[in-house]
């Protein structure tokens, strides 16, 4: 029944692949999205039972895991927890909000464009962890309801992270998937996303910007904040700015020096340890790499690891391949319809679940349509609209992506709980009116 599957082992009982391997994975999704058991476990589940049902063997399921996005991840992660020690993203934060002259909407102006640079040099969700507690200091000192604020950061680290390879899990996934470099997602996203930003900024500002206000005092107090006091360690920025420069360039300069992003992000995660320890004997250094590890994010790269299995498994069922052949016959196997729908179909889907799951299962299935388009070369608008469609799409809900419920989190501690449906009202349009303009860049630039 299902020729193309040889790579899959027996499944018990003689059960059908195809069918066990798509109940899973719905199952895996479906836990994922309610939400009440831990994400790591979920997909820890879901790709334990693909292979202790007999869908995969281990050797099969060991080959779905993308190693350079796990290493990309892992490195960047390492590189942002020893820099967040000498306290320069604080310090950045307050610098912000003094430059604005403690307004108001001047502060939510330079915050969110903030978090949209810090999301396209670093990661959107490591970038809201930095971000996001500061933005409720400052919130709590002018007296001001921090939820316009948070709101702006949430789709600013977004939109900021879709402008390159490393600013969002979607597009490590797509470029190591694919092979394209840094430059690449430079070159082909970064020119829509000021655009993207300013829009979204300006509708912030017509529903609260004019209405934002704050009093004198209070406003006295935040420009009495001494930013230079948050850099705690001098000689620790100088090292972490100077591994970050090294990092960044080589993820520019990676085609030519043959290097793939997880190489450089390690290398950049291993020199940051040495020479951010070598000040300490062998004791320290141990205690300070196990607190330096401690506080990379496990959950994430275990979500990672088990969902690629999960993925892997209806891949080789063949379920993957049954579903671009309904999108291929929905769109009559035209690329300018294929591509429209991959990105409003990603942009809705990614709202509706996080947006990882569902890139990791659309990349084998945009992969599949190489024949029906004239070989790979020629799927590159596709890849371009997922790449929009799931980051951008991450806007439409708390559930989207997982720096909007880091954010959600933050507020709730601080006792500014986010509410599902009322984030949802106002940022599911906003996210519409974004791919509308994502469409039209989609259009004119490669269709």
């Amino acid at each position: 029944m299902h020729a193309e599957v040889e790579h899959v082992s027996h499944v018990v009982f003689g059960w059908d692949p195809l069918w066990v391997s798509s109940i899973l994975f719905v199952a895996t999704y479906a836990l994922i999205v309610w939400d009440k058991i831990n994400r790591a476990i979920v997909a820890g589940l879901g790709a334990s039972l693909m292979i202790t049902l007999g869908v995969l063997n281990q050797e099969t399921a060991i080959s779905g895991i993308d190693f350079n996005t796990l290493g990309l991840l892992s490195g960047m992660m390492v590189i942002v927890a020893i820099t967040r020690g000498s306290g320069v993203f604080q310090y950045v934060a307050v610098w912000s909000a003094k430059k604005a002259n403690a307004s108001p909407w001047g502060i939510l102006l330079m915050l969110s464009l903030v978090t949209a640079v810090f999301s396209s040099l670093l990661d959107n969700v490591t970038t809201v962890l930095l971000i996001a507690p500061v933005t409720l200091l400052i919130c709590h000192e002018l007296k001001i309801k921090p939820y316009p604020f948070l709101f702006a950061e949430i789709l600013a680290s977004n939109i900021g992270g879709t402008a390159t390879l490393i600013g969002d899990p979607p597009n490590i996934m797509i470029g190591s998937a694919v092979g394209l470099s840094f430059n690449d997602f430079l070159l082909n996203l970064a020119p829509v996303v000021p655009f993207i930003l300013a829009v979204t900024l300006g509708i912030i500002y017509v529903i609260w910007g004019r209405s934002m206000e704050a009093s004198d005092d209070a406003r006295e107090r935040i420009m009495n904040f001494r930013e230079r006091e948050a850099i705690t360690d001098v000689r620790l920025l100088k090292q972490s700015l100077f591994v970050l420069a090294l990092v960044i360039s080589g993820f520019v300069m990676a085609h030519p020096l043959r290097l793939e992003p997880a190489t450089i992000a390690m290398f950049g995660a291993a020199l940051l340890l040495l020479l951010s320890n070598l000040k300490n004997n062998a004791e320290e250094q141990s205690e300070e790499v196990n607190k330096t590890f401690g506080k990379v994010e496990w959950i994430t790269i275990f979500f990672f690891i088990g969902l690629f299995i999960t993925v892997k498994g209806i891949e080789e069922a063949g379920l993957l391949r049954i579903l671009a052949d309904l999108l291929i016959s929905f769109t009559s196997g035209d690329l300018v319809v294929t591509a429209l729908a991959t990105l409003w179909i990603s942009a809705v889907a990614s709202a509706i679940v996080d947006n990882i799951p569902f890139v990791a299962t659309m990349i084998p299935v945009i992969k599949s349509m190489a024949p029906t388009f004239g070989g790979a070369e020629n799927l590159m608008p596709l890849w371009w609209s997922l790449a929009l469609g799931a980051c951008l799409g991450g806007n439409g809900s708390l559930v989207g992506a997982s720096a909007n419920l880091i954010v959600a989190g933050f507020a709730e501690r601080a006792g500014h709980r986010i509410s599902f449906l009322h984030f949802m009202l106002l940022a599911f349009p906003m996210m519409l009116l974004s791919i509308v303009i994502a469409s039209l860049y989609v259009y004119l630039r490669y269709l």
